[in-house]
């Protein structure tokens, strides 16, 4: 997946205090929304992409998680980032629809992850050599909330402290996840 290669925002995109500010406002609020979503809107789709992997599940599920900002930005209270709130919305929805699915269709987490393998070989949309594939094959065989921190630290780039913001998790019980997955990825792809 190409995640590592996204845009910087736009220049005249504003600063998150100052889109806060205009949404606040009812003459500028539909220019602040539509600016924040301009800004955060590929990093949030690549993000639950990753856990998803289906393209149209990952859309419905950015659209998901922008209506919920939009629906709840007048109560953000400035506790954290504002990325760092928008990232656990997006978060929480990719997890309750992995779960929604799980349950929906009472399926094991190995069915799941051979249902996301199969998506990931036929997606025309996901680039990558053979490594890259292999290591996605190895990423959907970990449990979600493992590759959710994988993927977060190494294909976001995000520091312990931002994915405890984000998930409400020690950085210490982070770093074990993550050198836990790395481990489990190493195994799968030695094997294959």
């Amino acid at each position: 997946m190409p995640v590592k290669n996204l845009p910087v925002p736009e220049p005249n995109v504003l600063e998150d205090h100052e889109l806060l500010a205009r949404f606040g406002h009812p003459d500028t609020r539909n220019y602040a929304f539509n600016q924040l979503v301009r800004k955060y809107q590929q990093k949030i789709y690549w993000h639950i992409r990753k856990m998803v992997i289906d393209h149209d599940d990952a859309n419905d599920l950015t659209q998901e998680t922008f209506i919920k900002v939009w629906n709840h930005l007048d109560g953000f209270q400035g506790n954290s980032q504002l990325f760092t709130w928008i990232y656990r919305i997006a978060t929480n929805e990719c997890l309750n629809f992995l779960n929604k699915k799980k349950r929906r269709f009472f399926l094991p987490i190995g069915d799941i992850s051979h249902e996301l393998t199969a998506k990931l070989e036929t997606d025309d949309l996901l680039s990558g050599d053979e490594i890259q594939l292999k290591l996605q094959k190895a990423l959907v065989k970990l449990p979600d909330k493992q590759r959710l921190v994988f993927n977060m630290k190494y294909f976001d780039e995000l520091k312990y402290e931002e994915i405890s913001e984000i998930l409400g998790t020690s950085v210490g019980a982070l770093k074990a996840s993550y050198h836990l997955a790395v481990k489990k990825i190493e195994g799968f792809l030695n094997d294959s």
